[in-house]
């Protein structure tokens, strides 16, 4: 691929939201291609960047010592010329309750790629909140998962942050690695079902972390024959907020669901829909859940030889990312629906 080069990408394309910014910006770093992105999040309801889309975005070019331009909040056109992989450290300063794992689905990659050690410390943000990943699943499954493909990090909160106020502290060590290709089939063994159920400490009294581990457990219907262990947590908090991850370990990967309370929201439903969507992913016999799938398609783009495993299905953000990857990487990436999945190729 020609360096030089800079390449355009629709930012309206399939899913058409802020992930599309998030890879083509991380493939673009580690490619060393520049990359321009137009129509961003043209078509929701706020169009253009965000808050946190702008954070990343300046987090980004500060790892890859690179050229950004468009970065404000409503913008909808970007500009990145990456430099080279480089910094050791980020301090990421938030000050919505925005995504720190959003944050990380934009630097993780980038920083595992660099020349040594990156520490990325955020001030602020929120570590469980709508309409992104958990901060347990990215720590008990996403990070599992890369860990099997030579790529290791650690996850230390010093404090949670919930919406609307945010507020965390989180710090993320990445050891630079190079990316190993995936073959998984078969789950293998079960090993235990990790149930994590946590709540700000004003909502000790009302038992709302045991309320949501006992309902999810109670769904879950797993007999004697299964490990299942909870663990339950309070946290000091800015706002009262709680979360709940229900965590498969299996011999060859890790699954995962997780759910959020609200306010109305009673703990039990908020349990209940945990344990739900891990029967629906656990009964699919597939290796990797849908919210995984998406996210671990770049690292494997990058991998010598070839990857295959299933999925339990092909969400949008799925199958965008593979349109993103395809605009910056020379590799084939094939479907092949079967049964109650879909097996993923990269060759």
């Amino acid at each position: 691929m020609n360096r030089n080069k800079e390449i355009s990408i629709d930012g309206s394309y399939g899913e058409g939201g802020g992930q599309i910014v998030r890879t083509a910006c991380a493939l673009s770093a580690i490619t060393g291609v520049p990359c321009r992105i137009y129509n961003i999040r043209k078509n929701r309801k706020n169009p253009g960047l965000g808050h946190q889309h702008v954070l990343g975005l300046r987090a980004l070019a500060r790892l890859c010592g690179g050229t950004l331009s468009g970065d404000r909040q409503g913008s909808t056109e970007i500009t990145l010329a990456a430099g080279g992989l480089g910094a050791s450290s980020l301090d990421v300063e938030i000050m919505t309750a925005g995504s720190i794992t959003l944050l990380l689905q934009t630097l993780l990659l980038p920083a595992f790629l660099s020349r040594g050690t990156v520490r990325i410390s955020f001030h602020g943000g929120a570590t469980d909140t709508f309409f992104s990943p958990v901060i347990d699943y990215h720590r008990f499954v996403f990070s599992n998962i890369l860990a099997r493909i030579g790529l290791k990090s650690a996850t230390e909160i010093t404090r949670r942050g919930f919406y609307p106020r945010g507020g965390a502290e989180v710090g993320v060590e990445v050891t630079p690695g190079s990316v190993s290709n995936w073959r998984c089939t078969e789950r293998g063994r079960l090993r235990k079902i990790l149930i994590l159920s946590g709540a700000a400490d004003i909502l000790k009294a009302r038992r709302v972390a045991e309320r949501q581990a006992e309902a999810a457990e109670k769904a879950l219907g797993f007999g004697p024959g299964t490990q299942v262990e909870s663990i339950v947590e309070y946290f000091p908090s800015l706002s009262a907020g709680s979360t709940i991850t229900v965590v498969g370990d299996f011999e060859n990967t890790a699954i995962g669901s997780d759910s959020l309370g609200r306010p109305g929201k009673r703990a039990e439903a908020v349990g209940e829909e945990a344990a739900l969507a891990f029967i629906k992913e656990f009964n699919s016999g597939a290796c990797l859940d849908a919210h995984a799938t998406d996210q671990v398609l770049p690292y494997l783009s990058l991998a010598e030889g070839e990857s295959l495993f299933n999925t339990s299905r092909i969400s949008k953000h799925t199958a965008t990312n593979i349109w993103v990857i395809g605009q910056f990487i020379d590799r084939r990436i094939d479907l092949d629906p079967r049964g109650a999945g879909t097996f993923i190729r990269i060759s």
